[in-house]
């Protein structure tokens, strides 16, 4: 490919995966101790007379943490290598164990299979994108464009469905 170095292009598959598997690592260690950061200052901040810190605690309390509360409460452990396969979702999930204060060592061991699952994905999808590219860009552009038209239609669709079973009604 024009503009990567050799050395870059003949690593193979196996280095991109374990390069992925320490990146998903450290990051997903980091949003967890974001995390239990960030509930040591809700608490701090829960007392605190500061009107600044009283808003920073409410900040950390919405639908993507009550989300992954409940993703956490339904599966445990076996919810985080899980969320490994999601994108964002698996952001909210590692920071909401942090701030569940999770054990760490539990943690962990429940991390490790995630971010080897995760880096199997991403590196699968990753290599398989380039070898179309190399193929045929026009292709990989076309392919991109019509998976991106099914998940905007399947939503409409989900979001139709959604609010046709909702007694609330607009009026008209």
């Amino acid at each position: 490919m024009a503009g990567v170095p050799d050395f870059i292009t003949q690593l193979g598959w196996w280095a991109v995966f374990i390069f992925l598997v320490g990146v998903l690592f450290f990051r997903a260690q980091g949003t967890y101790w974001l995390g239990r950061w960030a509930r040591r200052g809700a608490d701090a901040a829960a007392v605190s007379p500061h009107p600044r810190a009283a808003a920073l605690a409410r900040r950390l309390s919405g639908p993507g943490a009550d989300s992954a509360r409940r993703y956490l409460e339904r599966w445990g452990f076996l919810g985080i290598p899980a969320s490994f396969l999601t994108v964002g979702f698996q952001t909210m999930v590692n920071a909401f164990a942090g701030f569940i204060r999770m054990r760490w060592d539990l943690y962990t061991v429940a991390m490790i299979p995630g971010c080897i699952v995760g880096a199997a994905a991403y590196t699968l999808i990753s290599f398989s994108l380039v070898k179309a590219w190399a193929h045929s860009p026009v292709l990989v552009v076309v392919g991109i464009v019509v998976l991106a038209g099914l998940i905007v239609a399947a939503f409409a669709v989900t979001r139709r469905r959604r609010s046709a079973g909702s007694s609330v009604r607009i009026p008209q």
